[in-house]
């Protein structure tokens, strides 16, 4: 805040915001916006909401953005209270992937919408991407390009296994008509289309784009067709195949799919961000509030948590296969500096309703800060090897947690911060990994840095099951807490260890999870309450097997799950109340 206002008390004014409504514009003077934003999610100005990041990019760069979160489908009184962009029209189905957001795993509806104003989930309908495209046709004839982006467009922007219809869906800018796609962060594409549309030149050159074309682009990688998935599924894998090894911005081809009589063109992805530009990024100016649109529906559940939280970094190498991280962010760390999180911790000191705690400083895999690869910098991912896999850590990435330590210092270091706690997920086995620093990064986040518990995620104990997953054996989980009970005792703490377990993944029965059940009840003295059903989301291995009901590698079939009591069944008994009640480290 104090690249702003000195002690604000947190009275935000509209003007403060992007605009939303034509009164607003009608303040400032302007009779027309550049591009107009419709989103899922209510508009939360936040550096973790995608569009409201996007909005401040283009407001820095110059342009007028108007932003319209969850639109009233059912009328034009949402979409129209803007007018029409002079540039384009950006549109996202929210921080969340509406089917997901709005489904559970055994497909029943979700009550509560933590990006919905009040928390009832009435607001984002389902497809919302291709829903607001609809609409937004719908009133506006021959209007602006639409660009697709979000994390919705981007892992549909292949064909896809879409779960709740179970079947292979189109590439999403088929279905929702809209004429182009930024995929993946695309922080840069973003700039650049922008100004090649405002210069009049079609943005089909720009790295991190997706179009429709009549012709395929021969230099790129062609890919099965549509129709060629939907009859074989060993071409479904290979396609899915090369579009995973082709998500690097320093090694990845251009791919090209035909889809019907055309074709889609997933141009290479966009560069990643350097540190500057990371820093850059997070000190827009951002107020981390609900707009007062919106307020008068209620307060939005997410800013609890996302508020006063530091996101110190972008991208996963993890690759575990349920998890589509590595496909959106990527899968190299791009970091920000330690002055730049360091002062985003002071800012939160001058908000009225700031109490000393940051909820969170991490990122998709909170111990991931600062190191990475010297050779994937250089030449990009690996198509052969993974980094880390459930039997093996590359000897090329030399785990460090040196920088991690020295930031965590710095952090509860700043005046007025009373703690700064870890709630983004670790890798315990990168822990285990580094000889020189991991035993002394626990042993600071035991002391100074856990609220009670400490998240982490095994998913399962058998190894068939692990290797399907992408994640590290039992021994290393073994090993990890047996050094986390160690510091709490020498601390004299009482702190948790949470558990996510998942039940029904591919490869799972019914005996795996009675095995891992007797296992969390002998080898960690708990029972576990953090189980969850597999989820199939779109663009991840984990997917493709539950579609494919094959191994992707060897390509030797393997048992899926599919019935929805079973899979229930599944989840109970992980979960299971035992006789003893225990969990504290001791």
């Amino acid at each position: 805040m104090s690249r702003r206002k000195k002690d604000y008390d947190n009275g935000f004014t509209e003007a403060d915001f992007l605009v939303t409504t034509r009164a607003e514009m009608d303040r400032r003077g302007w009779d027309q916006l550049d591009v107009i934003i419709v989103s899922g999610d209510a508009y939360i100005d936040s550096p973790f909401i995608g569009v409201a990041m996007v909005g401040r990019i283009l407001e820095k760069e110059g342009y007028r953005v108007g932003m319209i979160g969850q639109p009233d489908i059912k009328s034009d009184k949402d979409i129209t209270r803007l007018g029409e962009p002079k540039l384009y029209w950006g549109v996202s189905g929210g921080s969340v992937d509406s089917m997901v957001s709005n489904y559970t795993a055994t497909k029943k509806f979700r009550n509560s919408d933590d990006y919905t104003p009040g928390g009832v989930n009435d607001k984002r309908p389902d497809r919302a991407s291709l829903v607001y495209c609809n609409l937004i046709r719908q009133y506006f004839k021959n209007t602006a390009p639409l660009v697709l982006g979000g994390i919705e467009a981007s892992l549909r922007r292949i064909t896809h296994y879409d779960y709740w219809s179970n079947k292979l869906r189109k590439p999403i800018l088929f279905d929702a008509k809209a004429d182009y796609m930024i995929y993946g962060m695309g922080e840069i594409a973003l700039v650049d289309l922008t100004m090649a549309i405002k210069e009049g030149r079609e943005p089909t050159d720009i790295r991190g784009v997706c179009y429709i074309a009549k012709e395929p682009k021969e230099e790129y990688i062609q890919l099965p067709s549509h129709a060629d998935c939907l009859k074989d599924k060993e071409k479904y894998i290979d396609m899915f195949d090369a579009f995973y090894d082709n998500n690097d911005p320093i090694s990845a081809n251009g791919l090209c799919e035909p889809v019907d009589s055309r074709y889609l063109i997933q141009n290479p992805p966009c560069d990643y961000l350097d540190e500057d530009e990371m820093d850059a990024l997070s000190a827009l100016p951002f107020t981390r509030e609900l707009h007062p649109y919106h307020q008068k529906e209620g307060k939005v559940k997410c800013l609890e948590t996302i508020k006063f939280s530091i996101m110190t970094h972008q991208g996963c190498w993890g690759e575990c296969n349920f998890c589509a991280i590595g496909v959106h962010q990527g899968r190299t760390i791009r970091t920000r500096s330690e002055k730049s999180i360091v002062q985003e911790a002071k800012d939160f000191t001058e908000y009225k309703d700031f109490k000393g705690y940051i909820s969170d400083v991490g990122g998709p895999t909170a111990n991931m800060y600062g190191y990475e690869c010297g050779k994937k910098l250089k030449l990009g991912t690996c198509d052969y090897q993974r980094c880390v896999d459930s039997k093996h850590f590359c000897k090329t990435m030399h785990v460090d947690h040196s920088r991690n330590i020295n930031l965590l210092k710095q952090v509860r270091a700043v005046p007025g911060i009373k703690k700064a706690f870890i709630a983004s997920g670790i890798r315990y086995d990168l822990i285990n990994e580094d000889k020189r620093d991991g035993y002394n990064y626990l042993k600071e986040i035991v002391k100074h840095h856990i609220s009670g518990q400490l998240k982490v995620a095994p998913e399962h104990t058998q190894q068939h099951v692990l290797d399907l997953m992408g994640k590290p054996g039992k021994q290393t989980l073994v090993d990890f807490k047996k050094l986390y009970d160690k510091l709490n005792r020498e601390e004299g703490k009482k702190q948790f260890l949470t558990y996510y377990l998942i039940a029904a993944h591919p490869g799972c029965e019914e005996k795996d999870m009675h095995e891992l059940k007797r296992f969390t009840t002998d080898e960690l003295q708990m029972n576990p309450e953090q189980a969850q059903v597999f989820t199939p989301t779109p663009s991840t291995y984990s997917a493709v097997m539950y579609y494919t009901e094959m191994d992707p590698v060897t390509r030797k079939k393997i048992f899926v799950e599919k019935d929805t009591k079973r899979k229930e069944k599944q989840k109970s008994i992980v979960v299971a109340k035992d006789s003893f009640c225990s969990g504290f480290a001791s």
